[in-house]
């Protein structure tokens, strides 16, 4: 009695382990939508901006810690240009590699990337690093439609 009790439990117990296993989407470490990333990062790089609007949905909202709410594209494309105004020699190298979340649920697609943003102030002449992660939503025509940056952005909006 004891053996089907104690096979009976394992048995459960295996069954229980096996149903909670569910993939919830797919990681990749190269895509297509990484590239779109990488191009629209290097073009804010070299304060080109004349064809930063084609990576975007025309509804796409940007947000960056600090503010109190999702901007559109337009302002955000301002508040770039800004930062040309108050910085010389911006860098933004990333910080391992990115990935790119295909998850399930809502065909979500997203590209999460880590970055060191740096420039050096106009103002005084000192460098500022900011270590950040982005996150990119895409829609299913390949086009930004959400951006939102974490990290500790108070010195720069101190110039």
């Amino acid at each position: 009695m004891k053996k089907i009790l104690l096979s009976t439990v394992l048995f459960l117990f295996v069954v229980t382990a096996f149903c909670q296993e569910q993939k919830n989407g797919t990681i990749y470490i190269k895509h297509p939508y990484i590239e779109v990333v990488n191009q629209a990062t290097r073009d804010y790089l070299a304060d080109d901006f004349s064809k930063t609007s084609n990576y975007y949905a025309d509804s796409a909202m940007w947000w960056i810690s600090g503010m109190s709410k999702f901007v559109p594209l337009a302002e955000a494309l301002k508040l770039w240009k800004g930062d040309f105004d108050k910085f010389d020699d911006i860098r933004q190298e990333p910080n391992g590699y990115p990935d790119f979340l295909h998850y399930i649920k809502d065909n979500s697609m997203i590209v999460q990337s880590w970055w060191t943003w740096s420039g050096k102030s106009k103002k005084t002449g000192e460098v500022t690093k900011v270590r950040m992660v982005m996150f990119d939503e895409f829609n299913v025509d390949g086009k930004i439609t959400r951006e939102y940056i974490f990290g500790d952005f108070s010195k720069l909006a101190n110039e």
